[in-house]
């Protein structure tokens, strides 16, 4: 799938809204731009899509080397597939490879930070 398909489908523009439904294509426009910019700016960035639960929506998870992270929502798991692969990084499914252990690394640093 294409980079404008996936985008597309990640900013809404798929379906038609139902009447009188808010627009939310500002802050989705600002979803996909900073998931590019993350990706743009970092090194060795891979995505891990994570299912949705009781408390949160389907989400992407971006990882850097360094263990540097970023999450954002995204519309459904195959959604967020697609989204990961525009980018040019690899993907997977958090179900099956649980998170990077240099992403919980670089948590406990930031939070002995403070």
């Amino acid at each position: 799938m294409s980079l404008r398909t996936s985008l597309g489908r990640l900013l809404g523009r798929s379906s038609s809204p139902a009447p009188g439904a808010p627009s939310s294509s500002g802050s989705r426009g600002e979803t996909v731009a900073h998931l590019q910019e993350f990706v743009r700016t970092r090194v060795g960035v891979e995505a891990y899509v994570e299912p949705p639960n009781a408390q949160t929506p389907t989400t992407v998870l971006l990882v850097a080397t360094t263990g540097e992270w970023t999450r954002r929502r995204v519309p459904d798991e195959r959604t967020g597939f697609e989204v990961a692969r525009s980018l040019g990084v690899p993907v997977y499914n958090v179900r099956f490879t649980g998170y990077p252990q240099r992403m919980r690394d670089w948590t406990s640093a930031q939070r002995r930070k403070g």
